[in-house]
């Protein structure tokens, strides 16, 4: 009866948690201990309750009884079938304590608070590169097998991860949903707005260790040491020209091709390169 009274007389010993029945609490109590009873016959998982063993096997089995009303999305475990739902509502009852961010996934919200603390536990074994989301690792890793699995239906353009397509998909829609408060510019991505901003505000936090240089955006510092070492790492197929920065090699190759893409309104004339464009329109007002 007392799971009808909301009463929960059965409390933990090791955290706040209190239980209606004591075979709840008993099975909660194992959560502490780190013992994992349950163990897998296909896998080697093991679980501290039979009812996530239970909800493990469906995923060699494929199972998905759990079904959502709104959509065509199944789950192997109901829980699942909950978060999920919350996608749909917009409910997002997990709140972050540092900013005003909120989740409708707890796990969403313990990776989000690594993201704070500038913690990077998930580390590629085929590089240096450390990531605070385990997710975030496994989509990297995907990068160093060359393996696209994710393609656009519009083009023929593929992509590893599938927030790299989402944002693919937006050139060909011309969506831009992230707006800019003090002037007209939209971006495809919001760490392009992030940049933007730094163009209002003056911010370039990004400090070079050679010189006196700085900048609001990583790989713009990231290509400027380039100029420092010497290294130009994009290199041209038809001739031995090499190149710090990918949007040099790119008029470059216009020489090649002849391709003049940069026309003036005030005459015929055409260039290879925007800079060049801009020069030439000077000519014209006598600058």
């Amino acid at each position: 009866m007392m799971s009808h009274t909301g009463e929960n007389p059965f409390k933990c010993g090791l955290c706040d948690k209190a239980f209606s029945r004591m075979g709840n609490l008993k099975r909660h109590v194992v959560t502490h201990s780190g013992e994992k009873p349950f163990k897998c016959d296909l896998c080697d998982k093991a679980f501290s309750q039979k009812g996530d063993l239970k909800y493990h096997m469906m995923t060699h089995t494929g199972e998905k009884p759990f079904k959502c009303d709104l959509c065509d999305a199944a789950f192997s475990g109901k829980s699942h079938l909950k978060y999920h739902i919350m996608t749909h509502t917009g409910e997002k009852p997990f709140k972050c304590d540092l900013c005003d961010k909120a989740f409708s996934l707890m796990s969403t919200l313990k990776g989000h608070v690594v993201t704070h603390s500038g913690e990077k536990p998930f580390k590629c074994e085929l590089c240096d590169k450390a990531f605070s989301l385990k997710n975030s690792l496994k989509g990297h890793v995907v990068t160093h097998f060359g393996e696209k699995p994710f393609k656009c239906e519009i083009c023929d353009a593929a992509f590893s991860l599938k927030s790299t397509l989402k944002n693919h998909i937006m050139t060909h829609t011309g969506e831009k949903p992230f707006q800019c408060d003090l002037c007209d510019a939209a971006f495809q991505r919001k760490t392009y707005l992030k940049y933007h901003m730094m163009t209002h505000t003056g911010e370039e936090p990004f400090q070079c260790d050679l010189c006196d240089a700085a900048f609001s955006r990583k790989d713009s510092l990231k290509y400027h040491m380039m100029t420092h070492t010497g290294e130009k790492p994009f290199k041209c197929d038809l001739c031995d020209a090499a190149f710090s920065q990918k949007s040099n090699l790119k008029p470059h190759m216009m020489t090649h091709t002849g391709e003049k893409r940069f026309k003036c309104d005030l005459c015929d004339a055409a260039f290879s390169r925007k800079n060049h464009l801009k020069y030439h329109v000077g000519t014209h007002s006598g600058n």
